[in-house]
């Protein structure tokens, strides 16, 4: 009441504690996924995944989870092609197995970016120079979970018309703490100078020249641009809600507001041909257009017998129309009200021990280790020393609190925070 009267929130109630309310409240049937996607090629470089049959467990249809991502390439095709094939596959190699539901949503932000990283690493041993940008998104029941590198977005439309944006951009024109951080690490952030000086164009980052500030893969960059995801992971009302997740050729025309405007009250498939149409009225076809929309809806406004088609047709159009603001909570804070949506993590920093953590075990107290990003048990290297925290660092030259790591994958944690040059272990 205390903090009530002040106008302080209460802290973010556990996920556990909120899964339980859940189920209290009758939402024990998982809400239904409607999903659709519309894309128009300019260079052919985005790639999209529609994987909605996942299991947690498997062969028990209950541990079900969806995963939709988009992946905006350049500099070639290959690098968001191996990211649509192989990124899915890395994060779940950094989970838990045969834990309960709540412990593996707690996991799960730690293993997209361990997942993440692990992609980079993989890719750039194929020594190719394209890059791309990820934004994945992995839906168990009204729990959504968005990690992000690059400007690909994903926003969250609730029923009551109100916005919230699960992703970062990493932009360096617009993200200035992300240039202190490449400036920091031996970067050079400025613009293209053509003869005479001139300056022209976006903020990139020098060697090579790229816009963004983290991505998967761009060899020809310095190991500053890293793919250390920016992570997001919510919990929707039983009232559900709407993804939009697209690429940059959406964004670069139309704002979140316009995006979820011009496709409400419409199903899934046709929204996300709606704000592609839209974005390509506005702008014209200058960039790779890729979308797709995912409607996370409450078992009982698909299964009503009471209802009509017609009539459920309009419930279910009424789930994404705008209502006055006064009808949901404000989205965005940790509010413990059951009817808004609740934060339950959120992370951006760029420095492996901060996502990794400190207190992550080992498993087991002897050798061989397993690597916390490559996720392979091996012997560790020489020079494997203790910390004072009773943790093993995989270091002999810089202090590291974190899990153990593989010579490897230390290298690629030291090279992105400037610390060395990880091309020897990668190129080869």
């Amino acid at each position: 009441m205390a903090a009530q009267r002040e106008g302080r929130l209460p802290p973010p109630l556990p996920l556990a504690t909120l899964i339980g309310r859940e189920l209290r409240a009758g939402g024990s049937e998982r809400p239904a996924l409607r999903y659709g996607h519309a894309a128009f090629a300019k260079r052919g470089e985005d790639y999209f995944l529609v994987k909605p049959d996942c299991l947690r467990i498997p062969g028990d249809p209950h541990s079900a989870f969806s995963v939709f991502a988009v992946f905006d390439g350049h500099n070639g095709v290959s690098a968001a092609l191996y990211s649509k094939d192989h990124l899915l596959e890395h994060v779940i190699s950094a989970l838990p197995p045969d834990v309960a539901r709540d412990d593996w949503l707690q996991a799960l932000p730690r293993a997209l970016v361990a997942g993440f990283v692990k992609a980079d690493i993989d890719f750039q041993r194929k020594g190719e120079a394209s890059g791309t940008t990820a934004t994945l998104v992995v839906v168990d029941g009204f729990t959504v979970t968005v990690a992000s590198v690059g400007d690909s977005r994903c926003i969250l439309d609730t029923q009551g018309g109100d916005l919230q944006l699960l992703t970062v951009d990493h932009r360096l024109e617009e993200n200035a703490e992300e240039r202190d951080r490449v400036t920091a690490s031996g970067g050079e952030v400025g613009r293209l100078n053509l003869f005479g000086g001139q300056e022209v164009g976006p903020l990139r980052c020098w060697p090579g020249g790229l816009c963004l500030s983290r991505s998967i893969g761009d060899m020809d960059v310095g190991e500053f641009i890293v793919p250390i995801p920016h992570v997001k992971q919510v919990k929707l009302s039983n009232l559900g809600g709407r993804l939009i997740i697209a690429s940059d050729g959406i964004w670069d025309a139309l704002s979140n507001e316009a995006a979820a405007k011009a496709c409400r009250g419409l199903p899934a498939e046709l929204a996300a041909k709606l704000v592609v149409k839209q974005a390509l009225k506005t702008s014209g076809l200058k960039d790779d257009t890729t979308c797709v929309v995912v409607d996370i809806i409450p078992s009982d406004h698909l299964t009503s017998p009471q209802l009509s088609p017609k009539r459920n047709q309009n419930k279910l159009k009424s789930l994404f129309r705008r209502r006055s603001h006064s009808s949901v909570g404000k989205l965005g804070g940790k509010s413990a009200s059951f009817g808004s949506v609740e934060e339950l993590f959120e992370e951006g920093s760029a420095m492996l021990e901060e996502r990794l953590g400190r207190n992550l075990s080992l498993k087991a107290a002897s050798p061989p280790f397993r690597c916390a990003i490559c996720q392979v048990d091996q012997e560790p290297f020489e020079g494997l020393m203790t910390d004072n925290g009773g943790g093993y660092c995989s270091s002999p030259y810089a202090p590291w609190g974190g899990p153990y790591l593989c010579l490897e994958c230390r290298k690629k944690k030291d090279a992105m925070e400037g610390k060395r040059s990880s091309r020897s272990a990668i190129c080869r």
